[in-house]
């Protein structure tokens, strides 16, 4: 949105395009075109949803209420169900995204696990009060803030996913390794994820902790940065780093064959659907 269509996204909040006629068709039009791809490539699609920012704290500075947001979110699904809707012959999940709730790539003011399922709780009750078939929780740096999601979405039996994004070294910004993370949000919460992803990484900065060990097992999603840059690299770029797509697609397709519970492929920071279309043989 901001590189190859010019759009202006306040504070990396891209929920705001729902609001205007031009930024609800980005919106459609972007949605349409994974379900072509899913056509095409006779695979199933997931949709998320462009809340992402859309949580109290973080929509606070941009001007919005509570009230403001608990439409925007039903509105961000309902777009989604739309598109699937008119594309009945394309298996297709609806995924209600959200982020973290302050800077994604520090962890530098952690919240407990309690605090975690208190501030996520009001969110997750806009999804679970929309159509939303699942959450994905994305982009998140430190254990105890996924564990009060998975807590928050159990206490509404909302199914969701938990995703994490690693630096370069292939840990989590706090530091912790992704398989503790993992290990420690299965026993906090009795398993309750749906699976677990990595996001916002680029599959050379985590490639060498796949393992092939029991604790991946419930890692099913790769969705990756175009860029091999380090997050604060990324965090001051002006211009976009869109790497190789080529080689990204076959990056993934090598990870997806060699780890099969590996099923979920998709594109973060950089990627357009040049790089999704390479993803998929």
């Amino acid at each position: 949105m901001i590189f190859n269509q010019g759009i202006d996204l306040p504070d990396f909040a891209s929920f705001p395009l729902l609001e205007t006629p031009q930024g609800l068709g980005l919106i459609d039009g972007y949605y349409r075109q994974l379900i072509e791809l899913g056509k095409t490539k006779n695979i199933g699609v997931i949709l998320d949803g462009v809340t992402w920012m859309a949580n109290r704290d973080r929509a606070k500075n941009l001007g919005y209420t509570p009230d403001d947001l608990q439409k925007i979110n039903a509105h961000a699904i309902e777009v989604m169900r739309q598109a699937r809707d008119d594309y009945g012959d394309v298996p297709t999940i609806i995924s209600g995204n959200i982020g973290p709730r302050t800077d994604a790539y520090l962890a530098v003011e952690q919240m407990s696990i309690e605090q975690s399922q208190h501030y996520h709780a009001e969110q997750i009750g806009f999804m679970a009060t929309s159509k939303a078939d699942i959450i994905t929780a994305c982009t998140l740096a430190y254990v105890n803030e996924a564990i009060g999601l998975a807590l928050a979405a159990k206490a509404v039996d909302m199914p969701i996913v938990i995703s994490f994004t690693l630096e370069i070294d292939g840990k989590l910004p706090s530091g912790m390794a992704l398989q503790d993370a993992i290990e420690q949000v299965e026993a906090a919460t009795a398993s309750y994820p749906l699976y677990y992803m990595i996001n916002c990484a680029h599959p050379e900065h985590f490639a060498d902790i796949l393992d092939g060990g029991p604790w991946m097992s419930k890692l099913r999603g790769l969705v990756v940065n175009a860029s091999k840059c380090s997050h604060a690299e990324l965090d001051k770029a002006t211009t976009l780093d869109d790497g190789n797509p080529v080689e990204l697609g076959a990056s993934l397709q090598s990870l997806s064959l060699a780890h099969k519970n590996i099923t979920v492929l998709g594109g973060c920071c950089g990627t357009d659907m040049r790089h999704l279309s390479v993803m998929f043989k």
